[in-house]
């Protein structure tokens, strides 16, 4: 066995690993805090000017609101500054991820807190202002929905999918519908595979089908392995009946009948990358960590608005330290969420084992052996990989970088090659 190259790289090479909306979520954050900043004054300054004690305590309140949202914004812009700093061997992408584990830290205690003043209180109850209570949580539940606002960049929450839609109301995971003349319609042929095995997929554009037993697909892959996919008819569409196996990259060759005569067309298909843009690996870890910390602030505001109202209706006292205890568990567990997935990307864990199978096929798809393989994330959208081969081929590591190409999120690739010594 002999080992040919040493690690390559792609030519245009950098380290710039930050999310694509980093900038966007950078001013966004900034202006959050901007918001707390001057509700905490005007709170404090009203407070003190008609002597109103629970609201100089609601405009202390938020100012630990501020400050967790400022560890968020400072993450986004000390990454920004030292994108290109040398001295970060793999860019500052992770420095949103560092931010996220702080603040879910920060979560936990607050939940800790929280559940120990409820304890308190259930033991030993105190009497409730509810005249300024209520109005004060109303004022920082709206508040704390203005900020979920702004910081969702002011259209709400998305989780970012971007399925393309077909006719009839399916998706694809960014695989191209391929268009073929077939005379008198258009046969629309697709790789097919939201949340299921991929088949092919068949239809006329006009909404009629072809019979399935006038349609197969010959795929041609560049090792010259052949794969022949017949038809079976599902109603407003036919489907290939065996899965097509990963890559999703060769020649197919159509054939079908039409008004009696046998017709043939190639397409190309190329591989996409079969992740969703809402995937966990794309998530900004340090927008989620500002996000949860407004939206446990919008809860817990929203189960104290509902528990003094019962106390001051029902008499029920007992009804606010519960809502508070309700909403410490809640922000236990999305603390937790947080910690989980932050803590696993700062510890390298593979972020994605969907794409580590893809590109295990990819390797392997054409006889050689992926003997190690090492996949973690770099930033928000962008992962990292080290690739070693074994094959019995000439090839360079350039050949499998360019099978691994097709996988966009993979920012940076490093690719090992050994080969098995020939007896001669």
């Amino acid at each position: 066995m002999a080992e040919a190259e040493a690690p390559a790289f792609s030519a245009a090479h950098n380290h710039i690993f930050l999310g694509e909306d980093h900038a966007k979520a950078e001013r966004r954050t900034w202006a959050v805090i901007w918001l707390c900043a001057v509700m905490m004054v005007a709170e404090i300054a009203g407070g003190a000017l008609f002597g109103s004690l629970a609201l100089i305590a609601d405009g202390l309140h938020m100012s630990t609101h501020a400050g967790a949202l400022l560890l968020a914004a400072l993450a986004y812009t000390y990454a920004r500054k030292h994108a290109n700093d040398p001295s970060y061997t793999f860019g500052t992408g992770k420095f949103g991820d560092l931010a996220g584990y702080s603040s879910a830290i920060i979560l936990a205690m607050i939940a800790m807190l929280i559940g120990y003043e409820a304890v308190s209180r259930f033991l030993n109850p105190v009497d409730i202002s509810f005249r300024e209570a209520i109005p004060i949580a109303v004022l920082g539940l709206a508040v704390n929905v203005a900020s979920a606002w702004l910081l969702s960049g002011g259209h709400g929450h998305s989780h970012g999918h971007s399925h393309g839609h077909n006719d009839h109301g399916n998706h694809s995971h960014g695989e191209e519908i391929h268009r073929i003349d077939a005379g008198t319609d258009v046969l629309m042929l697709e790789v097919f595979e939201d949340d299921v095995p991929p088949r092919f997929r068949a239809r006329f554009e006009a909404g009629s089908i072809p019979n399935a037993s006038d349609l197969t697909v010959e795929t041609i892959r560049p090792n010259g392995q052949r794969q022949l996919f017949v038809f079976v008819d599902h109603g407003s569409f036919l489907e290939s009946r065996d899965e097509i196996p990963e890559p999703h990259a060769f020649i197919a060759n159509v054939r079908w009948v039409s008004d009696g005569q046998s017709r043939n067309h190639e397409i190309a298909f190329e591989e996409h990358g079969h992740v969703q843009a809402g995937a966990a690996h794309r998530r900004d870890n340090n927008m989620r960590a500002a996000l949860v910390h407004v939206i446990a602030d919008a809860a817990v505001s929203v189960l104290v608005i509902v528990g003094l109202l019962l106390a001051r209706v029902f008499g029920w006292l007992w009804m606010d330290p519960f809502a508070g205890l309700i909403g410490a568990l809640v922000i236990a567990n999305w603390s937790y969420g947080l910690l989980r997935d932050t803590g696993g990307i700062l510890l390298d864990r593979i972020p994605d084992l969907q794409m580590a199978e893809n590109v295990r096929k990819t390797i392997e798809a054409d006889g050689d052996q992926l003997t190690d393989l090492h996949l973690w994330r770099l930033g928000p959208g962008h992962l990292g990989a080290i690739v070693s081969v074994m094959t019995a081929k000439m090839r360079e590591p350039d050949y499998y970088r360019r099978q691994l190409a097709r996988f966009s999120d993979l920012s940076h690739v490093t690719i090992k090659v050994q080969r098995f010594a020939r007896n001669t």
